[in-house]
């Protein structure tokens, strides 16, 4: 089961591009995430929408996405052809991260004609006569996407994804070039982890790792939104301790000569569709000076680290998780082991 992703600019071409494309590719379906996004204007309350700018911003239209590719292909099998913008990094890796936990292999590509080109395209976009403000939300949404799309392109965009440029090129035109990079392997399936999503209750383990200044050690993982602590699911008969140490090895090249402590035991409520479970945050001590500059992250998996204060850590951890982080501080203050239910402390 594969997904090709067409990414670009509001205006790039690519829902045409991907019509033609379906017929190109043997035993495709095309998929338009649009359809989920309209979709939700029936089934959310009002106040919800207007909470957001943007339907890709609810967390719900980024797993319907993943559950509808996914069903879809179970249901007709071969390729499916997705024209959906993503220009934020977190989104794309939760939403590739989640098709690559069902075993389905993702190739993203790029169509990027110039700017003069695109806004010349959006200029003569037909706005439908019958839809309420349409210049505005058609037009107007367009152009205000661009800069957006530039920062993307600036930091992220091209180095994931295959670049196409479709400035000169026919729908037609762009959908062979398309089938030709899938088809000849010059657009591989984005590296990124495959974790099998869980079936029932997990036990996971993470390490706290400090430096000079106490501040811990933070990974961005690539598969799902959210910053985290190293370490990961303790697997079937493994020490929970020995687990996280092997995922902080696994995950930064750090090898912990002993045992880390136990600080916090956090006991994470089942919230559909997550089964929770155990999470355990272990002390693996302060480093020693220099270690932090021999931090190796694999690419598939983690996407950045750094080291933050209390306070820093608060603004870039889940609430929940933030709590377990801050109530571990306080049992390594105290030489203590604390229990905790979705992060609040209990006894």
């Amino acid at each position: 089961m594969t997904v090709v992703w067409i990414n670009g600019a509001f205006g790039a071409g690519k829902t045409t591009a991907a019509r033609e494309l379906i017929e190109l590719i043997p035993n495709s379906t095309l998929f338009d995430p649009e359809v989920i996004g309209g979709s939700l204007t029936h089934l959310l309350p009002p106040k919800r929408l207007a909470e957001v700018g943007d339907f890709q911003d609810l967390p719900i239209w980024r797993r319907l996405v993943v559950d509808t590719a996914a069903a879809m292909l179970t249901e007709l099998g071969g390729t499916l052809v997705v024209p959906m913008t993503l220009l934020r990094q977190d989104y794309r890796d939760e939403i590739f991260g989640g098709l690559a936990a069902r075993r389905i292999a993702v190739h993203h590509l790029l169509l990027a004609p110039a700017e003069t080109i695109l806004r010349e395209r959006i200029a003569g976009r037909e706005v439908p006569a019958d839809l309420p403000d349409g210049e505005i939300r058609v037009r107007q949404w367009a152009y205000d996407h661009i800069e957006p799309y530039r920062a993307a392109l600036a930091s992220w965009l091209t180095a994931d994804a295959h670049l196409v440029d479709t400035g000169a090129l026919t729908p037609y035109e762009t959908a062979v070039r398309v089938a030709d990079a899938v088809a000849s392997g010059a657009v591989p399936p984005c590296d990124i982890v495959q974790t099998p999503e869980p079936t029932a209750e997990t036990l996971a383990a993470g390490v706290l790792l400090f430096d000079e200044h106490d501040r811990v050690l933070l990974v961005d993982p690539t598969y799902k939104p959210g910053w985290e602590f190293p370490g990961g699911v303790v697997e079937r008969g493994e020490a929970p301790a020995r687990a996280g140490m092997r995922e902080v090895a696994e995950e930064t090249g750090i090898e912990l000569r002993e045992v880390p402590r136990l600080l916090v035991v956090d006991w994470e409520r089942p919230a559909p569709p997550g089964y929770g479970g155990l999470r355990l945050l272990f002390d693996g001590g302060r480093l020693e000076p220099g270690a932090a500059s021999r931090v190796l992250l694999p690419g598939p998996e983690l996407r950045a680290w750094r080291f933050a204060s209390e306070q820093e850590a608060a603004g870039m951890l889940p609430p929940v998780r933030y709590e377990r982080l801050r109530w571990a501080l306080r049992a390594r203050e105290r030489g203590t082991v604390l229990y905790l239910e979705a992060g609040v402390l209990v006894g």
